[in-house]
Parts: C-alpha cells; sequence; structure tokens
C-alpha cells in the first residue's frame, strides 16, 4: 500500500498515475476535495481508499503495517499565500508528524520541498544539505521559508544522528508544469495561463521585467515537466538505498518568452505576445532567475534524460489541453 499526501493535486495525482502503471493497486489519496473540480486528477484512478487529511492518523494506525511508502505532496504550495500560521499548520507541522511515524514505523518518506527555498538565488542553487549551506538561504515568501524550516530541522536531526526513516527523500522542485495543475487557479503554470489564448490565435501576456539584468519576458527559470518529476520519484521508489535532499529540475534555465512561445509552436500558430507591468506586491519576492545544479542527483545514480522545454510543452498542448479530456 502506498499513501500520497496531496494525492489529489498536482504534482501527487500524477504520482497516484505512476503507481497505477507500476501495477501497485492498494493506492491511497490523502487530501480534501473541496467544492471544485480537483477530483477529476484522481477520477480515473483505481484507489484503496481517499481519507481526509484530518483522519490521517487514524488511518495511518490502522494499516501501518501494509504501507510500503509515504509520498507527502500535500501542502500550501501558493507563494502568494500571507497566513503563516495556516502555511505553518499544513507545511511543517504535519511533515515533522509524518517523519516521525515514518521513522518509528520504518516506511520510506519522499516528501516535496521547493525551489521557493533558494529565494533570490544570491547563494546558488545547490543542493547542499549541510546545516552551514541552508542557514545561508533567504526564502522571499512564507511559503518557501516553510520548506526551508522543515529541511533545516532534517539537517540538524542528520548532524545529531537522531531517529529516521529508512529512505528520505526531500525533493527541491522547480517551475513544474504538465497535466491535472487545473484547481491552481492563479498558480497553474505559465503554459497553463497562455494556452487559451494561443488556442484562439489571440496575444498572450507575460510580465514586463523591472530588474535591468532581464529583458522583458527575459526572467529566467528551470522549467520541468511534471512527468520528469515522477520518472524521479519512482526511480527512487526502486533505489531505496538513496537518501537526501535533491534538486528536482532539469539543470537549464530558459526564459519565460520561450517557454510562451513553445505553446504556440504546438498549436502551429504565430507567437504573440505582450507584455504587462508586473504587480507592485510581487517584485521584492520575485525569483529572475532559477537553474538547478542536478550534479547530487546525477552522483547518485539517476541517468535518464530531462525532457526538452519544447518537447514537453508539445505533450502538454496536444496530449492534454487541446483534448476533449485535459486530465492524466
Amino acid at each position: 500500500m502506498y499513501v500520497v499526501t496531496g494525492g489529489a493535486g498536482f504534482i501527487g495525482s500524477n504520482i497516484v498515475w505512476a503507481l497505477e502503471q507500476r501495477g501497485d493497486s492498494k493506492i491511497v489519496v490523502v487530501d480534501r476535495m473541496r467544492s471544485g473540480d480537483k477530483w477529476k486528477n484522481i477520477a480515473k484512478r483505481e484507489l484503496f481508499d481517499v481519507v481526509h487529511p484530518d483522519d490521517l492518523g487514524e488511518f495511518l494506525d490502522r494499516y501501518g503495517e501494509a504501507i510500503k511508502a509515504v509520498f507527502h505532496m500535500g501542502a500550501i504550495s501558493s507563494t502568494t499565500e500571507t497566513d503563516a500560521d495556516k502555511i505553518m499548520d499544513n507545511n511543517f507541522r504535519l511533515t515533522c508528524d509524518l517523519w516521525d511515524w515514518c521513522s518509528a514505523c520504518g516506511v520510506p518518506f519522499i516528501f516535496a520541498s521547493s525551489a521557493a527555498t533558494y529565494g533570490g538565488g544570491e547563494s546558488g542553487f545547490a543542493d547542499d544539505a549541510s546545516i552551514e549551506k541552508l542557514a545561508k538561504l533567504k526564502p522571499l515568501n512564507p511559503y518557501g521559508w516553510s520548506k526551508h524550516l522543515f529541511d533545516r530541522r532534517v539537517a540538524r536531526m542528520m548532524d545529531r544522528s537522531e531517529d529516521k526513516p529508512p529512505q528520505w527523500v526531500g525533493l527541491k522542485f522547480f517551475n513544474v508544469y504538465g497535466p491535472n495543475e487545473y484547481h491552481k487557479g492563479s498558480m497553474q503554470s505559465v503554459v497553463s495561463h497562455v494556452f487559451p489564448f494561443a488556442e484562439k490565435g489571440e496575444a498572450a501576456s507575460l510580465f514586463t521585467s523591472p530588474h535591468p539584468d532581464y529583458e522583458d519576458g527575459g526572467q529566467l527559470r528551470d522549467f520541468i515537466y511534471v512527468g520528469d518529476c515522477v520518472d524521479v520519484m519512482m526511480w527512487f521508489l526502486d533505489h531505496q538505498d538513496v537518501s537526501g535532499l535533491f534538486n528536482c529540475g532539469t539543470g537549464q534555465a530558459r526564459p519565460f518568452k520561450d517557454l510562451a512561445a513553445a505553446v504556440y509552436a504546438a498549436l502551429d500558430h504565430q507567437v504573440d505576445i505582450q507584455y504587462v507591468p508586473m504587480p507592485e506586491h510581487l517584485r521584492d519576492k520575485y525569483q529572475y532567475y532559477t537553474q538547478a545544479d542536478m550534479s547530487k542527483l546525477r552522483q547518485a545514480g539517476y541517468g535518464a534524460k530531462f525532457t526538452s522545454l519544447e518537447e514537453g510543452v508539445r505533450q502538454y498542448v496536444q496530449d492534454f489541453l487541446s483534448t476533449d479530456d485535459k486530465y492524466r
């Protein structure tokens, strides 16, 4: 049995799909469905159970001996969320509790960190999990800070040789895009935002750049297709001798205008981009450049190639966004 928290969310539902593809029939989703279309992310899956987060403790007590691994993707992932108490309860406290449970019960634990922990990137993007290196990072928002806080907690626990799961993997996801992100509203990827305009042959909007070192649409991010993220996690599931904190990106930064252009290309339409001012409230919290250092994952033995931006966008647009059923 595999437990996926946030299993009806973006990355979580893609993990559920991958586990099903492997023939793992007993899959448990832990999530809040609420009143939107989020349930459609898992509507095609064969599930053992769907558990509300408030009932997770009781579920673990009942089925603990049957659980092979916990994938912890559940979190408030909005970088604009300002309720720090809410973020701490969901992103930090629950992660601590699951770490402790997996340690006590001997269950592998794979959890989501974030590239938001790197802040503006002044200290680089190397996934060094040492106490000293982590202390230098300065996240720009409460979401990034909550993820960073847990990464630092793990570093201290490792330094003190405290109890840990038999395998633990924290993944610093960079800019992920792909199917099943539709419930995220304004936090969907730029691909999803650009698509409706590109499909109609209209102009899509990107932010201007207030930063003198970056032209409009030239802000750089490490964009990674969600399928690659899932492949990385399945690799860790098959290599339980490997633990640690790892980046999950492609290792190649690309400008937003390239991402938008790839959407138009996938539709065989002429590129049409207009630039709008970046909102004032984002300017001092904005990452102008991210690029994952992927050497640590490669040294651990992961050898698969990452999907190019153009191919990932093509798959997303043609296999999902342009179809009658856009859900994986």
